[in-house]
């Protein structure tokens, strides 16, 4: 199996054989995200993804569980991924789950009936980054999409019958758009009534753009106590039942899990004592532990 430079996966992909369909992100311009930064997107040969499978059956035997990378393997051609799933369901017979990353353009670019098929052919579930529901602040981090775009891929996803995880950054309107980001984010989601969500917080990272403009301070970005009010005030607005609630992510200060709306009571009470002084917010040193490794 061949990996080109730094391979993501969701956390949740932990234990998943990790296959690149793609190489980086069909966009990247995110002015938040580095994650990508050092590659060239393109396409990898149809060829070279189903010979890395049958590599991968001979290395590991069989496999329960596949995520297609890198950062957007859904844009490929539908019969790229249609012959993608079907080498899947040739060489691993026994995997139960394959998931991608997703961005809301190459979902869009598919039709209602090409999703439905691709979940035939055992495409389980899609991440998607909303990011903020704000329109304001998705144009000022490039993000390449609107709110209701956002919104209407990620009702596609979840009309093909796969299961849709969607995250958004606590913190990305800074101190001049908080309120809006929290309430706008909180009604995207509402409209997606996604299986997961993930909160995940704005932190600098590496080469993106954003940190020239902290630096020079036309971007003030939130403290702590900032950020658990604008997760409080967002998790107010929340109203989408069933959906699976994270911020456990290591960039965030106080680690929050539920089920929305039945636990949504006890996860504000948990924002109100971190408020109140009780509980400890993580480090920076903590939060950003992961990124010496880049």
């Amino acid at each position: 199996m061949r990996y080109e430079g730094r391979v993501f996966r969701p956390p949740s992909e932990a234990y998943s054989l990790i296959i690149q369909a793609t190489v980086g992100c069909s966009h990247n311009k995110c002015r938040f995200c580095d994650m990508y930064k050092e590659k060239s997107f393109h396409v990898r040969p149809l060829e070279e993804v189903v010979e890395d499978l049958r590599q991968a059956r001979e290395a590991y035997g069989p496999v329960g569980r596949i995520f297609l990378a890198d950062g957007d393997a859904l844009v490929r051609r539908f019969s790229d991924l249609e012959a993608i799933l079907c080498a899947i369901q040739e060489i691993f017979p026994e995997c139960c789950r394959v998931t991608s990353y997703g961005s809301p353009r190459s979902i869009l670019i598919k039709t209602p009936e090409q999703l439905r098929r691709l979940r035939a052919l055992g495409l389980k579930m899609i991440y998607m980054g909303l990011e903020s529901g704000s329109d304001a602040i998705l144009s000022h981090v490039n993000k390449g999409e609107t709110a209701s775009e956002i919104i209407k891929a990620g009702q596609m996803v979840r009309g093909a019958g796969m299961k849709l995880s969607v995250t958004a950054i606590s913190g990305l309107g800074g101190k001049a758009h908080w309120q809006e980001h929290a309430v706008k984010t909180a009604e995207a989601l509402n409209a997606m009534n996604p299986e997961y969500i993930g909160l995940l917080t704005f932190r600098l990272e590496g080469q993106a753009p954003m940190i020239a403009e902290v630096e020079r301070g036309d971007f003030q970005m939130l403290t702590p106590i900032e950020v658990a009010q604008e997760t409080l005030l967002m998790l107010e607005h929340l109203d989408s039942p069933g959906s699976v609630f994270r911020s456990n992510h290591i960039s965030n200060y106080i680690s929050l899990a539920g089920t929305l709306n039945q636990d949504k009571p006890r996860m504000l009470a948990e924002l109100h004592e971190a408020l109140g002084g009780h509980v400890a917010f993580k480090s920076e040193e903590m939060r950003n532990w992961d990124l010496n490794f880049h």
